[in-house]
């Protein structure tokens, strides 16, 4: 009966000082809030990350000529490397018994007119397997065949945003672009990918046959890039193992002792060196966030010292006809217990709402926590605790003969 009877005090008191209540609710509500946004931006760009490693082809291995190191975020290729071949490619997937499929790559951003239109883009020359390790579909029309690519005939499938580029909503297959200096007939455009988890624009290239690319267009002789299969996820490291000792062979690496001129990737190193950002970047922010409800728990400590200023005589008066020191610490405890849960859910339901309405107007995949909500609930209500024991214990141990003689 005593505990129903002080909430009702503590929340009239509350009531009485609505501007006092509101700013000492705000650091709290900021706080909460703040921590459930966050961290449902970051549970998004984990899953947006997963879905896009998932969508580069099962199972894959990327093998890239020369060291790559993250630099700003980014992968970047040191030096130029011109040892990783055709050949190489062939030996993989022949030799190396749990590899499926070994494709070559070889890439340059170059101009592509169509008669008075001309765009920049990637010129990615490839085999007919690119396809099916990549997880790349044609959408209409259709991908050049292996017969194509040893005969280096001149197609080119081109990525949506080529074809708005230089079509616009025209229909490009069968048109003759120029790449380079060498004409090429579209005979198939790629679905939409959307951007890679470096934030380049997969749409934004055109795909040739490898041999045409080497010969006519980049006049090389060695590629960049071999993606390769495993034959299945538990034979992805015996894979990787394989392909390491072939390349090192091939290239006399072991002879010389000379470190790997090539780098080897998984998707599951991918997935780690992702999600490794991902979630550092949400720790720190939920950090800054959390501070938020430290300073409202300041705010709590600042409204209850002021309030037992105020009411100094209305807390000898108790005294006097008989509350104890507990009735009074109890008293004082739970008007801070009922401003750290009002503002952990005030928090909370703004936090939510806030995360609906970001993510259906920036189109952002965004997914709430539950355990973030309850964490950063349940914090709220030790900050408000922690931070109300003070005055509170403050207003028990006032002398009630003093408190009743103070003006």
């Amino acid at each position: 009966m005593k505990i129903t009877k002080s909430i009702r005090i503590s929340r009239n008191q509350l009531l009485a000082h609505k501007l006092r209540t509101a700013l000492a609710l705000l650091g709290i509500i900021i706080g909460v809030a703040a921590v459930i946004i966050v961290v449902a931006i970051g549970n998004g760009a984990q899953k947006e990350v997963l879905s896009l490693i998932e969508s580069m082809g099962t199972d894959l291995i990327i093998v890239n000529a020369g060291q790559v190191r993250k630099t700003a975020g980014r992968q970047q290729v040191s030096g130029t490397a011109t040892t990783l071949t055709i050949r190489d490619s062939e030996f993989i997937a022949d030799e190396c018994p749990d590899v499926k499929y070994a494709v070559p790559v070889q890439t340059k951003s170059m101009q592509v007119k169509f008669g008075n239109l001309s765009t920049n883009t990637t010129i990615t020359g490839t085999t007919s397997d690119f396809e099916r390790v990549r997880n790349f579909r044609a959408e209409t029309g259709s991908f050049f065949t292996e017969e194509d690519n040893r005969a280096s005939m001149r197609y080119a499938v081109m990525g949506r945003t080529v074809v708005k580029n230089l079509f616009g909503e025209s229909d490009p297959l069968g048109e003759t672009i120029r790449i380079g200096k060498v004409t090429f007939i579209v005979t198939g455009v790629m679905e939409a990918k959307g951007v890679d988890m470096n934030g380049a624009d997969q749409d934004d290239q055109i795909f040739i046959p490898l041999q045409t690319a080497l010969r006519r267009v980049f006049n090389l002789t060695y590629i960049n890039t071999i993606y390769v299969q495993a034959r299945s996820s538990e034979k992805m490291q015996n894979a990787v193992d394989q392909v390491s000792e072939l390349l090192r062979e091939r290239h006399r690496l072991n002879r010389l002792q000379k470190p790997d001129d090539f780098t080897i990737q998984t998707q599951v190193e991918l997935l780690e060196a992702q999600k490794e950002t991902t979630d550092t970047f949400t720790s720190l922010i939920v950090g800054i966030a959390s501070i938020s409800l430290l300073v409202g728990g300041i705010g709590i400590l600042a409204i209850m010292l002021i309030a037992i200023r105020e009411r100094i005589n209305e807390i000898g008066l108790r005294m006097a006809v008989g509350a104890g020191k507990i009735d009074i610490l109890v008293q004082f405890i739970i008007e801070s217990s009922i401003l750290s849960i009002s503002g952990g859910v005030i928090g909370i339901l703004i936090g939510i709402v806030v995360s609906v309405i970001v993510s259906l107007a920036t189109k952002w995949n965004l997914i709430i926590s539950v355990p973030s909500i309850f964490y950063s609930f349940l914090f709220s209500i030790v900050v408000g605790m922690f931070f109300g024991v003070y005055p509170a214990r403050k207003a028990s141990l006032l002398d009630p003969i003093e408190a009743l003689r103070n003006e």
